[in-house]
């Protein structure tokens, strides 16, 4: 339509809310349908968390608060990141925000002018490239191969920064391949970035406390206190603490970054949500033991569907150290043909196929910038993967 900006033309719509809305709409018409594609944990919010929402708007917590949070959370963040990561800011120094995606947003926003560079490893959340180009800036894409297990190495990352780099885009564990990176290898990484001081690092830290096994998380700027004075380390409530529709995420760095921020925030949303706010308090100040319950029952969950993938003809499922996803080969599948006569030619008919012959809705890998996968969300109830991963190994079954 003539009336739309030329940047509109540049982004996508979200792949992943694209599924989920396909699958709705089956589900809909009478379908049975097992949903695979939403990051979404299947777990209540807590009920401490909840009791301090609806304590704040029974104590009239309803009117706007300041651009970018107010003063009790930011101190709970900034107490927040000393505990957990031995990082220390001053309220001035964080930013508040409708759910991280808006920090990301905010940042680059506040940031990025035509010709600079973004640094993204793939598989990205599919957010990342769109969010820069909305920018003005350019995405620019590291691979990090199922041979690596999605872990780009410094290698690569040094072969990417040119003079016109600005940011790193990091996030471990990772959003689609659930891959951590350990101190070792995020010492490797933050040694090459220490050569190029142009280069700023936005590391997305929001599955920080979903790490499986013996996986222990670290953040960029903990392992290499050189880098502090250019990180932006983004977070948020929502996966950890199942309060995905709270909205409210954080970020800290450098006070010029997040006035810059602020500035953003304020002639956009202005303030994040006062309840979710009070409800943010409770959860970073309070108890945190059911985290650990959580991670038991995931970590229950990706060991069914890894092996029950890898069982499946044509896939091949490595086992991540995070989060709640898996993102599986499907190099044995291309090339072959669906029981209902769909050409598999990449991992998109893949998925559009299993959607429709089999009922199960999961995410095609180019929309993470690297195929030939699928993205997997096993933050569901185990008769649900059970069954959803019993119809993924009959319909590579009928691959032929």
């Amino acid at each position: 339509m003539p009336f739309l900006s030329d940047t509109l033309a540049r982004v996508k719509p979200s792949p992943t809310m694209a599924m989920t809305g396909k699958a709705m709409e089956l589900k809909a018409q009478g379908r049975d349908i097992i949903s695979l594609s939403a990051g979404e944990p299947d777990f209540d919010t807590p009920e401490h968390i909840r009791a301090a929402g609806i304590a704040a708007i029974n104590s009239g917590q309803t009117r706007y608060t300041a651009v970018d949070g107010t003063p009790e959370l930011k101190q709970a963040i900034c107490a927040k990141f000393k505990r957990d990561n031995a990082l220390n800011y001053t309220p001035d120094q964080v930013s508040v925000t409708s759910g991280g995606k808006q920090a990301l947003f905010n940042a680059l926003m506040a940031t990025l002018n035509s010709g600079d560079e973004v640094l993204i490893p793939t598989p990205y959340w599919v957010s990342y490239p769109d969010m820069v180009l909305i920018g003005g800036g350019t995405p620019v894409f590291i691979e990090a191969s199922l041979e690596d297990r999605f872990r780009i190495t410094p290698e690569k990352l040094e072969a990417a920064i040119t003079p016109r780099t600005k940011w790193l885009i990091f996030n471990s564990p990772s959003n689609p391949s659930g891959a951590g990176y350990s101190r070792g290898e995020l010492r490797a990484l933050t040694d090459v970035l220490m050569r190029h001081p142009h280069v700023w690092v936005m590391t997305d830290d929001m599955y920080e406390h979903l790490a499986f096994d013996d996986f222990e998380f670290a953040t960029p700027a903990q392992v290499e206190p050189g880098l502090y004075d250019r990180t932006l380390v983004v977070n948020g409530v929502s996966k950890a603490y199942a309060m995905t529709g709270w909205r409210i995420g954080y970020a800290a760095g450098p006070r010029a970054l997040i006035a810059a921020m602020r500035k953003v925030q304020s002639q956009s949303t202005s303030n994040p949500c006062s309840i979710s706010q009070a409800a943010a308090v409770a959860a970073l100040n309070g108890p945190h033991d059911f985290i650990a319950e959580n991670n038991a029952v995931f970590t229950r969950r990706r060991n069914l569907v890894v092996d029950m993938l890898n069982a499946a003809d044509g896939i091949e499922c490595p086992c991540p150290e995070g989060a709640f996803y898996v993102y599986p080969s499907i190099a044995g599948c291309i090339g072959k043909t669906s029981a209902g006569g769909t050409p598999i030619t990449d991992d998109e008919a893949f998925c559009t196929a299993l959607l429709e012959e089999r009922g199960v809705a999961v995410v095609f890998g180019a929309a993470f910038g690297l195929s030939p996968n699928f993205r997997v969300s096993y933050a569901t109830s185990d008769e649900a993967l059970k069954e959803a991963c019993s119809r993924i190994q009959a319909f590579c079954a009928g691959l032929s």
